[in-house]
């Protein structure tokens, strides 16, 4: 598993950086969740959060932490009219077009009173969060004792095949032998490391790995994803436009050879609920 070096943590976690520029609207997410169209199996992740908050009754309170461009507060509405929703997030840009009631709020310092919801979602974010084990510790707090949390991320071994694509078109870029590794956004918190720290809140976790493969016939949905990580730019150590371009032509060649690329998924999800 590679390990990324500490200013890209740092990077990762930086407030101004995620609401300023990296979710100041939903462009660079939602290009990054685009990718998955391409994917086989199918993975409908805001369809099994509406399976698994199942038990949660009418009325029932339930907070999006970290809520994004509000995917599963959209399918919640949609499906589960019922529920009391709130979103969450740091960046009040990418909550503009959010169905409301939604807040500005950090992870760490959640604006909620204890055990005041029946679920929490924490999906694709924990891994931006300064202190992880603090943001566990709050979402723990908020959930009530017969509650659920409901997390999301990445393997530590996702998309193997993007880093290994960007390492040959910097080593092109730069002509150095071996070029310098794309930032991780998850590798602070995989779905191997996860268990264990939402575990520090949580006595019970169940992990549900979910796997596919995403197979292109050309060469834009791939670049749209790694040109999605233009608000980390300044981390990668190399042009980063040049070796966007690089990595397309890179793509082209290889496409034309064997007539697809493929990227390995390894996702999944956490069930986390408090041991009674």
């Amino acid at each position: 598993m590679t390990e990324f070096p500490a200013s890209d943590d740092a990077a990762i976690t930086d407030r101004n950086r995620l609401a300023g520029r990296a979710y100041s609207s939903d462009r660079d997410l939602a290009a990054r969740q685009s990718l998955y169209q391409w994917q086989t199996p199918r993975h409908d992740l805001p369809g099994m959060v509406v399976e698994r908050l199942r038990g949660v009754r009418g009325r029932g309170r339930v907070v999006d932490v970290g809520c994004g461009n509000g995917k599963f507060i959209q399918r919640l509405r949609q499906d589960r009219p019922d529920l009391d929703l709130l979103g969450l997030d740091i960046a009040p840009g990418i909550l503009a077009g959010v169905p409301g009631p939604v807040a500005v709020a950090d992870a760490g310092r959640l604006p909620l009173a204890s055990g005041s919801v029946d679920a929490a979602l924490a999906m694709h974010m924990l891994y931006h969060v300064p202190d992880i084990p603090q943001a566990v510790g709050e979402l723990s707090r908020v959930v009530r004792r017969d509650g659920l949390l409901v997390v999301s991320t990445n393997s530590g071994r996702d998309k193997a095949e993007l880093f290994e694509l960007w390492r040959r078109a910097a080593d092109d870029v730069l002509g150095t032998g071996r070029g310098p590794d794309r930032i991780s956004l998850s590798a602070r918190f995989t779905l191997e490391k996860a268990p264990s720290l939402l575990g520090q809140g949580f006595g019970r976790v169940e992990r549900i790995e979910l796997s596919g493969t995403v197979t292109v016939h050309d060469p834009d949905p791939v670049i749209t994803h790694l040109a999605s990580y233009r608000a980390w730019a300044d981390q990668h150590d190399v042009p980063f436009a040049a070796t966007i371009e690089r990595a397309r032509a890179i793509l082209d060649e290889h496409i034309a050879r064997h007539g697809a690329f493929e990227v390995k998924c390894r996702a999944g999800i956490l069930l986390c609920r408090h041991r009674h």
